[in-house]
């Protein structure tokens, strides 16, 4: 008969125990560190340095300037904007298909678009809207031309703050389908059972039942379709260059401009976006782990 494990060495022993399967996420922690974790360190230590390389904080105080805080707060607002929107029309929309008694291919349908549309963005999303809503745009002309409504001798432009929430809202209005569709399918049917057996409406069920449970993770989707607004770089650029000064075109001038070349400020800005972020992201986790408890 062969002993085995009495036999062996303890470093081998100790070898032969180790939990193998941690093996898998090796290459996760890796990817992580060399594209997230070690930029982060890079863009802190090259925030706190001056562009000939000695540390100061003259360049973290450049993001008090007035036209640095004017982009951080043109982005904020840009970003409640779209977010606002796409979490009211999302919520609504979903619930319709949800609860709303619809055809399954209805919902089927709408899902299928709504993992197509949260990923269409940049350059293609941009070229769509102005053909859709430019000056000369399909919408625009059908508008004019047969119900005599001219939009934009009322004062719209595709390419002002309101224009610019509109494009946002096409990717973030299916995003925020993905995100609060689990939500709204952990709301069962005896919670609404049970407060109509008490006399309830369907008024007092939504504001009384639903909406308390359904508030953090509307919130939390709300706060990541705000940080999804937020880094948003490609649409804006595309459609209107560089005239509409949010954070991410500041950021991309000071790296990779002629005129406005100063790498450490973009840094300094770049960081003052992971705060936000990370702020956001945070509270994020904070109401998910909240909404789940009553899913459980």
């Amino acid at each position: 008969m062969t002993s085995h494990s009495p036999d062996r060495p303890p470093a081998v022993r100790r070898f032969a125990e180790l939990n193998w399967s941690w093996i898998g996420l090796v290459p996760f922690f890796l990817f992580a560190f060399l594209f997230l974790i070690a930029p982060i360190f890079y863009l802190i230590n090259g925030a706190f340095q001056t562009p000939d390389g000695q540390y100061s904080l003259d360049t973290m105080q450049g993001l008090f300037a007035p036209e640095i805080l004017n982009s951080f707060s043109l982005s904020i607002r840009l970003s409640l904007a779209s977010a606002g929107m796409g979490a009211v029309f999302g919520l609504i929309l979903t619930y319709a298909l949800i609860h709303g008694g619809l055809p399954s291919w209805v919902r089927r349908a709408f899902m299928t678009f709504s993992g197509v549309a949260s990923n269409f963005a940049g350059v293609p999303l941009a070229f769509a809207f102005i053909a859709t809503l430019g000056r000369l745009g399909l919408v625009t002309l059908v508008l004019r031309d047969f119900l005599g409504i001219n939009i934009y001798a009322s004062g719209f432009t595709l390419f002002s703050f309101l224009g610019l929430a509109l494009t946002y809202l096409y990717f973030q209005l299916p995003l925020m389908i993905l995100m609060i569709t689990p939500a709204l399918e952990g709301l069962r049917p005896e919670w609404r059972e049970a407060a109509e057996s008490l006399g309830a409406s369907r008024r007092q069920y939504l504001s009384r039942v639903a909406m308390p449970l359904l508030a953090p993770s509307v919130l939390g989707c709300f706060l990541l379709l705000f940080a999804n607004a937020f880094g948003t770089l490609a649409t804006i650029y595309a459609l209107t260059g560089a005239n509409f000064q949010v954070v991410p075109i500041v950021l991309f001038q000071q790296i990779r401009g002629n005129v406005l070349y100063n790498p450490n400020l973009g840094y300094a800005i770049a960081v003052g976006m992971i705060v936000l972020m990370g702020l956001s992201n945070t509270l994020y986790f904070i109401l998910r782990r909240r909404a789940e408890r009553w899913q459980k």
